[in-house]
């Protein structure tokens, strides 16, 4: 899959992240994947764990979620899909895994 910015938004991430690791980049995330468009608008999926940044995929449970993602339990799973080195920004592509009612 090939990231385009012409792709339509269909959602945004929010959330936060702080250190958490003494001898390597690791960091506790908090996210949430909101979705905005189609039949998942007004719904969430909540993520929680450690993100070693720079290992090559990233686990992370699903922890719960709202809307039509009540209950949601699962994994994403984060890999970089393109790094900016002179500004530090990144696109990350997130596969989520996600079991829900």
């Amino acid at each position: 899959m090939i990231a385009e910015m012409s792709s339509k938004m269909v959602g945004r991430a929010r959330g936060f992240y702080a250190l958490a690791s003494q001898e390597e980049i690791g960091l506790l995330m908090s996210m949430n994947f909101a979705f905005t468009e189609g039949k998942y608008s007004g719904s969430a999926i909540t993520v929680l764990g450690r993100n070693t940044v720079f290992s090559k995929v990233r686990e992370m449970p699903v922890i719960g979620g709202s809307g039509l993602f009540r209950f949601a339990r699962g994994y994403v799973q984060a890999r970089i899909h393109t790094f900016y080195q002179k500004t530090g920004d990144a696109i990350v592509e997130y596969a989520c895994y996600v079991l829900h009612y």
